[in-house]
């Protein structure tokens, strides 16, 4: 019977290297594949850019539309826009600290405005001059006005609207 056993060939040890080494490859595979889609939910990123903008002169005030797109991966919520560096309310206060005598606002919900993964938005602001007698110091067409959204993601995209 020992002598059946030993006259029975096994396969050579080339084959068994290539199949032990084929096995590995499959598994490293199916295991960076695996690795990634978990690194994926974790590393969701927002990123907001900006499609256009463009400036709009009214009776006494100036209108900023600013259009915007999420290509990120995550939802983005816009919570405040910054107006030269200060921020601007929904509720019209002027600032007297602000370079130019005007008080403004936005369109943004109380909430902040979101903007979903792959979708487009907008954002409006509004700067009305409240003080006549202070003219000379509103802005006027050629000035720049650098306009930052701040997001809840503690991210600012910067605008740099000049008035026509």
């Amino acid at each position: 019977m020992k002598a059946r056993l030993l006259d029975k060939k096994a396969i050579s040890p080339v084959i068994a290297t290539v199949i032990l080494v084929s096995v590995t490859i499959v598994v490293a595979v199916a295991v960076a594949y695996w690795m990634s889609g978990i690194a994926g939910i974790y590393t969701r990123v927002e990123r907001i850019g900006i499609v256009s903008h463009y400036a709009n002169k009214l009776s006494g005030s100036w209108e900023i539309v600013i259009d915007l797109k999420n290509s990120g991966s995550a939802d983005a919520t816009i919570i405040h826009v910054l107006l030269n560096g200060k921020t601007l309310g929904t509720d019209g206060v002027p600032d007297p600290t602000s370079t130019y005598y005007y008080k403004g606002g936005t369109d943004l919900p109380a909430e902040g405005l979101t903007i979903q993964a792959g979708q487009s938005g907008s954002v409006t602001v509004t700067l009305d001059f409240f003080d006549d007698t202070l003219a000379p110091n509103n802005p006027e067409p050629g000035t720049s006005i650098e306009i930052k959204l701040h997001t809840a993601a503690n991210m600012d995209y910067p605008v740099v609207e000049m008035l026509p």
